[in-house]
C-alpha cells in the first residue's frame, strides 16, 4: 500500500480568522493534515477538505462562521466527499449546534484540540461526525509532528502561552482558551531553533495574555523576560516582539529587558481598554488609569524611544460621555503610534452581557471620534520619523522594480530602493517619505 509521500495528496483549504494566534493555530492544523495525507489549496471549489479556523472576538463572530458554512451548502451537494470542518474559538463556545444549524459540517474541533484533527478526519471519512471541545492534558505542541524543513518567510508567529485567568468583563477567551497555561522554555527554544534554521529572523511571541508567561525550566519557573533573553542566544535570530499584554503582569525583569536586550525590539502593544476608572472597574481590568500611565512611564524611562500601540473600547455598558472623555484625555496624554479600537459588542456568557447598551449611534459618534484622535497621532508619530535612521527587514519585493519592503524596528511598514536587496536582508536606511500607511526610505 503506497504511503502519503507517493499516494496523491488530498487537498485542505483553510480560512483564517481573526488573531495572530489563529493564524500560527493555522500553520499548525496544515502541518498535522500533511502527515494526514493532505495539502492545501487556495480554493474552496478543489478541495476535498475545508476547515474554518474562526474567531470569537469579533460582533456576531458565530453569525458570521454560519452564513460562510451556508455559501458551502452546493458545493456538498456536488461533492457529497467533501469534508467541512470548524475550528477555533466559535468552535468551542458552540460545540455541537454547530452541527445542529449546519448539517454539512463533518468535523467541529476546539482550539486545544486542533492536534486530534488528523484521527477526527478518519473518523468522518467513516461516515461518522467528530466533535472534540475538551481541554485535554497532553500537550498539543508535542502532539504534532516537527516541521518540515521548507525555507520559510523572514518573519513567524511562536505561540508560547494560551489562556487568560483575568476574566475582563468583556471577553470570551477565558470560556474558549481555557486558563492561562505556558509551553515549557526548552520546546520553545527548540522550535524558535528550527524556525531560524529554516530563514526565520523575526519571531514574535504569541499568547493571549503572553507576559503572564511563567515556562517550566531546569533553573525553575522562567517569566517572559527569562524567555527573551534564552531566545536572545540563538544565533541568527534577529529580532523579537511578543504580543499581546496585560498591564498587570509588565514585571521589572520585562521593563529591563526592553531597555538592554538589543534583539528586543522597540515596540510594545499595551491594551489599557478605557481610560475611565469607573469603566475600567466594571471591566474587571484590576487596574486603574493613574496605574498604567505610571507603568507606561517607567516602560519608556527604560526605552525611550519605544513605540506603544493599544486597544480601546467605547460604548461599554454605563459609560458615559465624562467616562469617554477621560479615556481621550488619556490618550493625549500616552501618544500612540498604533492602535485598535472598537465599539463595544455583547459576547453572550460574559459578565457584561446582560448589562444595559448604550445608546447606538451615542456609541458611534464617540468610536468616530476616537479613531479621529488615534489617527491623528499615528500620523504625527509617523511623520517624525522622516529623517531618522532605522533597521528594516525585508519581507518581500515592492511593486516597483528593485524596491523592497519590509517593516523597521518599530514595525512601520517601509519601501525601499534597493535592487540587490533580498528578502531576509535586514538593512540601516534613511526615512525620507511618510505617506498614509507606510513609509518611503533610501539606504544608508
Amino acid at each position: 500500500m503506497a504511503d502519503n509521500t507517493t499516494a496523491e495528496k488530498k487537498k485542505l483549504f483553510i480560512k483564517t480568522y481573526g488573531c495572530q494566534m489563529n493564524v500560527y493555530d493555522s500553520e499548525r492544523m496544515v502541518e498535522a493534515m500533511d502527515g494526514a495525507g493532505y495539502e492545501t489549496t487556495d480554493t474552496p471549489d478543489d478541495a476535498d477538505m475545508i476547515l474554518l479556523n474562526t474567531c470569537h472576538i469579533r460582533e456576531k463572530a458565530a453569525e458570521k462562521v454560519y452564513s460562510e458554512l451556508g455559501r458551502f451548502k452546493g458545493l456538498k451537494a456536488e461533492k457529497p466527499d467533501l469534508k467541512i470542518g470548524v475550528a477555533g474559538c466559535v468552535a468551542q463556545a458552540e460545540g455541537k449546534e454547530i452541527m445542529r444549524r449546519q448539517p454539512i459540517v463533518d468535523l467541529v474541533v476546539g482550539p486545544q484540540a486542533y492536534h486530534r484533527l488528523p484521527e477526527m478526519e478518519a473518523k468522518t471519512q467513516e461516515g461518522a461526525k467528530a466533535l472534540d471541545t475538551d481541554f485535554p492534558e497532553e500537550d498539543k505542541f508535542e502532539k504534532l509532528k516537527r516541521r518540515p524543513k521548507a525555507k520559510r518567510a523572514p518573519t513567524a508567529f511562536l505561540t508560547v502561552q494560551e489562556g487568560c485567568d483575568k476574566f475582563c468583563a468583556f471577553c470570551v477567551v477565558p470560556y474558549t482558551r481555557g486558563a492561562e497555561v505556558s509551553r515549557p522554555v526548552d520546546r520553545v527554544i527548540t522550535e524558535a531553533q528550527d524556525l531560524v534554521e529554516r530563514g526565520v529572523r523575526e519571531i514574535t511571541l504569541l499568547g493571549q495574555n503572553v507576559n503572564a508567561y511563567h515556562g517550566t525550566h531546569s533553573s525553575g519557573d522562567m517569566t517572559l523576560a527569562g524567555l527573551i533573553w534564552e531566545l536572545d542566544k540563538i544565533d541568527g535570530l534577529e529580532r523579537i516582539r511578543f504580543t499581546t499584554s496585560h498591564p498587570n503582569d509588565m514585571m521589572d525583569d520585562l521593563i529591563e529587558a526592553h531597555g538592554t536586550c538589543s534583539k528586543l525590539m522597540p515596540y510594545l502593544h499595551l491594551p489599557v481598554q478605557s481610560g475611565s476608572d469607573k469603566i475600567l472597574k466594571r471591566m474587571n481590568r484590576n487596574h486603574d488609569r493613574d496605574s498604567y500611565i505610571k507603568l507606561i512611564e517607567r516602560i519608556r524611562a527604560a526605552r525611550p524611544d519605544l513605540m506603544l500601540s493599544g486597544d480601546f473600547i467605547v460604548g461599554f455598558p454605563e459609560e458615559t460621555e465624562a467616562d469617554f472623555q477621560d479615556t481621550l484625555d488619556l490618550i493625549k496624554e500616552v501618544k500612540y503610534g498604533q492602535a485598535y479600537s472598537f465599539k463595544y459588542s455583547t459576547r453572550p456568557g460574559t459578565p457584561a452581557a446582560e448589562r444595559p447598551l448604550v445608546d447606538e449611534a451615542e456609541a458611534n459618534d464617540r468610536l468616530q471620534r476616537l479613531q479621529a484622535l488615534l489617527s491623528t497621532q499615528q500620523k504625527e508619530i509617523q511623520n517624525s520619523m522622516v529623517g531618522r535612521e532605522v533597521n528594516v527587514l525585508y519581507e518581500k519585493a515592492g511593486r516597483l522594480e528593485g524596491q523592497m519592503v519590509g517593516k523597521s524596528d518599530y514595525l512601520h511598514a517601509v519601501f525601499v530602493a534597493d535592487p540587490k536587496g533580498k528578502v531576509g536582508d535586514i538593512k540601516r536606511v534613511r526615512i525620507v517619505e511618510s505617506s498614509a500607511n507606510s513609509l518611503g526610505a533610501v539606504l544608508v
